[in-house]
């Protein structure tokens, strides 16, 4: 994809990796147009159902790279996918962070964004921002009382301390803590089990995952209505009923 970004699929999955150890893997404008030209490619193809996220080296994201934007004075905002390539607009396919060592600020933001966190046991997870005289505006203040209690994401938001992986699991933000090392391979696995998945089926889910926080109780069976009667008259939903009682694997068409 980029020398920042790296770019393979294997079985179904996408993995983009984050190629700037030497930067800790910090995001200029090169870096995060290579993101969203990822995440194009990972909308657009067929063969890919799930995306991971990783890093080289021992820091998952610094956030924004602020020697590359002193010395260029250009932000890492892309036009379809805003800050970093992937805050305003992710995947519409799930996307799962495989993170080791620190995600902190715009890491972490980059983090918030994915579906799924799977955190070695050495990881940490911040927006020390307000240390900085600035904001989390890259999704951090936006994001965070959604996946988090109120109380905590204020807590992050205001303090500027980082968590660990131990308590980020703990309060639900992060999926799988594993030994050093192993988050990419975790987050492999786990990807593994929504590829086999029906594709309709996965794509709708997460849509209506995310839309539903916005939909009251009242209005939330109507509005999902239209998305869910399309995945039960679809060929994969019938291939699933089909192969259930066949007792074989499906065999997903994607329609």
């Amino acid at each position: 994809m980029s020398s920042t970004v790296a770019f393979e699929v294997v079985e179904g999955t996408a993995v983009v990796t984050l190629n700037r150890p030497e930067s800790r893997n910090a995001i200029d404008k090169a870096t995060a147009d290579a993101i969203a030209a990822a995440l194009d490619e990972v909308d657009q193809r067929t063969d890919i159902a799930v995306c991971v996220l990783a890093a080289v080296g021992d820091v998952f994201s610094a956030g924004m790279d602020l020697k590359a934007f002193s010395a260029t004075g250009e932000r890492p905002l892309t036009k379809d996918r805003g800050a970093f390539g992937i805050v305003t607009r992710p995947p519409t396919k799930p996307i799962i962070a495989a993170v080791e060592g620190k995600a902190l600020g715009g890491g972490f933001e980059l983090a918030l964004v994915c579906d799924l966190i799977v955190a070695s046991d050495n990881a940490q997870f911040g927006l020390p921002e307000v240390k900085r005289g600035l904001v989390a505006a890259a999704g951090g203040v936006l994001r965070l009382p959604r996946k988090l209690p109120s109380a905590i994401a204020m807590e992050l938001a205001l303090t500027g301390e980082p968590i660990g992986a131990d308590r980020a699991a703990a309060l639900g933000l992060v999926n799988r803590v594993v030994p050093a090392g192993d988050a990419l391979n975790t987050a492999l696995a786990m990807a593994s089990t929504i590829a086999k998945n029906a594709p309709i089926a996965v794509r709708t889910a997460k849509l209506l995952i995310d839309r539903s926080t916005e939909w009251n109780l009242s209005e939330a069976f109507v509005n999902q209505a239209p998305y869910t009667d399309a995945v039960r008259n679809s060929n994969d939903a019938a291939e699933g009923a089909r192969a259930f009682v066949e007792k074989r694997a499906p065999a997903w068409t994607n329609t």
